[in-house]
């Protein structure tokens, strides 16, 4: 490994301090303010050629398309009030059991995962818990801890829950049938111990009962539209996974359809529902994608990519240290700037199955650990604010010990077993 230049070491300063300000948020401004501030520092002061940082935003297309798509469904669903029924009929169902209230949250918050992406689950199913919890006379903050950890539990156990698993594997996400003998029992395992000790963590606050009696909102004809768009969503979507397709465009294209369908049926303009979807999601992983080509250029992946592989090669070792390295590093970096850097690696050089697997895990179940893990987690402690309720950090780490690490170690078991 060479020494760094002054030119490396302007690039990682202007990194690091976009990646913080993404995290951190100073003078409140958007994360994106500062991921594009520092994607335009790089050809600005001629660390990445202009070309180059073209064509690693243009990189992201894949993953622009996919995010438009779930985006455009979420706000869709929430519009129509999908996903407050749901959780309503989760709490008539729970008839009276707190236990049996979280078991069926944590149920619906792994459909959502796996169907709309963490985000989604983050962002629209939060606000509709917390709604429920209040209307069955529950503790709130159990329910809403269940949108925290299984978006991110549950968020590799389909290509299409989590966007970060499209910026892994970039151009080389595995076909459905490849993914599922994969990443099927490691997921399985993953949600059954997140449960198990999320639900341990809190058994304090789930004794006694709940109001048996909770109002069910009538669904209407648009969010029974909105669930078989959902529904057929996910199948188009599936269906290009098992044929090798990109998922983006078949996302943004169903999605879009999906919209239009709801739109003209009710005679509505879009401009609302437009107003309602977060676009600066989009020059967020934008910017991402050119500051991970900045560092790219230090080498730093290229190094590590021959480290991982020499490794591989010559301990047995290796696939637990890439996963709890990477899951500890997303709670440092945010993991989607993790995934890009994850991404670069793995294509520099051929490595070992288990290891690209471990390395997914650990950037999607990692963020468990703390609230700066995953954009999933950010965006769920904005929600939970709005809903009246304060986790700190320090709280959030305190469960996220007892969580993550069973979860992250038993998770890399099953992908060694295999």
């Amino acid at each position: 490994m060479s020494a760094a230049t002054p030119a490396d070491l302007a690039i990682w300063a202007i990194a690091v301090l976009a990646t913080l300000g993404v995290l951190i948020r100073p003078r409140g401004w958007p994360e994106a303010v500062w991921s594009v501030a520092g994607a335009l520092l790089l050809p600005a002061l001629s660390l990445l050629p202009l070309a180059d940082a073209w064509r690693a935003a243009a990189r992201g297309a894949n993953v622009y398309l996919f995010l438009l798509g779930m985006m455009l469904l979420a706000e869709l669903a929430r519009r129509e009030g999908l996903f407050d029924w749901l959780a309503a009929l989760a709490a008539r169902h729970a008839r009276g059991s707190p236990r049996r209230l979280f078991a069926l949250v944590y149920a619906v918050g792994t459909l959502v995962t796996m169907l709309l992406s963490n985000d989604a689950t983050a962002v629209v199913l939060t606000p509709a818990v917390g709604a429920v919890a209040r209307a069955a006379r529950a503790p709130a903050l159990p329910y809403l801890f269940v949108c925290a950890f299984i978006a991110n539990a549950a968020s590799f156990t389909l290509p299409i829950s989590n966007p970060a698993n499209l910026v892994v594997f970039g151009n080389h996400l595995p076909p459905l049938a490849q993914w599922l003998a994969r990443f099927a029992l490691p997921s399985a395992v993953a949600v059954v111990v997140t449960f198990a000790a999320l639900r341990l963590t809190q058994r304090r606050a789930l004794r006694g009962t709940i109001a048996q009696e909770v109002s069910v909102p009538a669904l209407s004809a648009g969010a029974r539209l909105t669930g078989a768009g959902i529904l057929l969503t996910a199948a188009a979507l599936l269906g290009a996974s098992a044929a090798g397709i990109q998922l983006g465009a078949p996302a943004a294209v169903a999605a879009l359809l999906t919209v239009a369908v709801a739109l003209v049926r009710e005679r509505r303009a879009p401009w609302a529902l437009l107003r309602g979807v977060s676009w600066s999601v989009l020059p967020l992983v934008a910017g991402l994608f050119v500051l991970v080509a900045g560092i790219d250029r230090t080498g730093v992946f290229a190094d590590l990519g021959r480290t991982l592989q020499t490794a591989a090669h010559t301990r047995g070792g290796t696939l637990w240290e890439v996963g709890l390295a990477t899951a500890l590093a997303c709670n440092l970096t945010n993991n989607l700037p993790l995934a890009l850097a994850a991404g670069t690696t793995l294509g520099t050089s051929p490595l070992p199955l288990a290891i690209g697997s471990a390395v997914l895990v650990g950037v999607d179940l990692g963020p468990n650990l703390s609230v700066t893990g995953s954009l999933a987690t950010i965006l769920w402690l904005i929600a939970l604010r709005r809903e009246g309720e304060q986790v700190s950090a320090l709280r959030f780490l305190r469960l996220g010990i007892c969580i993550m690490l069973p979860a992250l170690l038993l998770t890399l078991l099953a992908i060694r077993l295999q």
